[in-house]
């Protein structure tokens, strides 16, 4: 598997990981980067999205924040150990870039990705609900 039919299994729509993916790669898009899990085969079976945030991050004092925007396992390959793989990857990379704090979202229903960020040794730190209006 490629890595946008990959990263298409974690969030829609497909062109616009064909769109980020190809910013990422071409240098287009800085402080953001990725990390996959590939077997011996060569198939793709996961990854990890990071950037450095130099803007406010809730919950953290410092900047820039080394910040998971996501993280996949194919699920035929979950519980094998690779989000912790890519998780030490990620967590390696910002340390090197002197990043002193690591932050990560997810959605008030997205219980799976509360229960693996904890896993994972983050700590919530609040909730926040966004409001908009139509000008």
């Amino acid at each position: 598997m490629g890595p946008v039919a990959l990263r298409s299994m974690a969030w829609a729509p497909l062109q616009k990981h064909t769109d980020e993916l190809r910013a990422m790669l071409d240098g287009s898009v800085t402080d953001a980067f990725g990390f996959v899990a590939k077997l011996s085969s060569g198939d793709l079976v996961g990854f990890a999205e990071a950037s450095l945030r130099r803007d406010y991050v809730n919950g953290c004092s410092s900047s820039p924040v080394l910040f998971l925007k996501g993280i996949y396992v194919d699920p035929t390959y979950r519980r094998a150990k690779i989000a912790r793989g890519l998780f030490e990857a990620v967590r390696a990379f910002g340390k090197s870039l002197d990043c002193s704090e690591f932050a990560s979202d997810a959605a008030f229903d997205e219980v799976d990705s509360h229960a693996l960020l904890q896993a994972l040794g983050f700590e919530e730190t609040e909730r926040v609900v966004f409001f908009r209006q139509i000008l």
